[in-house]
């Protein structure tokens, strides 16, 4: 069986706050990001953050955890103060921290993803890319931190719902859900990524959802990561 060639289409350029409460740190930042992420603001408080959000309305938010300022809510605070910018703005946790409280504090208020400060240059490049097009993007064992929040809501029509997939599209969608790209997913089940996109596109027609951020919910909710 023979598969069409994965095309390579260039990235668009994204835009990005970074707010971190160390200037060394947001400075060593701007240097690993790929060329095409432009830095149009840094903040290094809950306040400022808020500010130089909703003025410079930026694709993705490089946002720390914990931050000085406010009302001590740190990230999730920025967010929450954010929060009528709608989906224009995604926010990115970027922290030291790997606790499960953490994790499902900034994702309970709206961040689109979450990982820890040990991520490479190219590693939080590509996550900017995946935020910034709607995807969901966890470090690896952070996943599971989700997955456990949000795994008492009712999962009684899981069963029918997932009847609804064919085989293939349940090996995808437990794998987008999880984070994987579309490129990781078409190099791991051994498919183009054009068939990848089909695959998702049903997915999220045959659930009724409309983004990869709302399937990995879905997912966690259900206990299927």
């Amino acid at each position: 069986m023979t598969d069409e060639p994965v095309p390579n289409n260039p990235l668009p350029a994204v835009s990005v706050v970074v707010v971190d409460d160390h200037a060394i740190f947001r400075s060593g930042l701007r240097s690993d990001l790929d060329s095409r992420i432009r830095v149009v603001g840094e903040a290094a408080t809950v306040e400022e953050a808020v500010a130089v959000v909703r003025a410079r309305r930026p694709d993705v938010v490089l946002l720390d955890v914990h931050l000085p300022g406010g009302r001590g809510g740190g990230g999730a605070e920025v967010i929450a103060g954010c929060g009528d910018l709608g989906a224009s703005t995604r926010f990115l946790a970027l922290s030291v921290s790997d606790s499960a409280e953490d994790v499902v504090a900034v994702i309970r208020a709206g961040a689109r993803g979450y990982v820890t400060k040990t991520i490479s240059g190219a590693g939080i490049s590509d996550a900017v890319f995946r935020i910034a097009s709607g995807d969901a993007v966890f470090s690896p064992r952070l996943a599971g931190f989700v997955l456990d929040a949000f795994g008492t809501a009712a999962v009684a029509s899981t069963g029918t719902e997932l009847d609804r997939l064919s085989a293939r599209e349940l090996e995808v969608m437990r794998l987008i859900a999880r984070g994987y790209s579309y490129k990781e997913v078409a190099r791991e089940l051994f498919i183009s990524v054009k068939t990848v996109e089909t695959h998702v596109s049903a997915v999220l027609r045959k659930l009724q959802l409309s983004s990869r951020h709302e399937l990995t919910r879905w997912a966690a909710e259900r206990r299927l990561l």
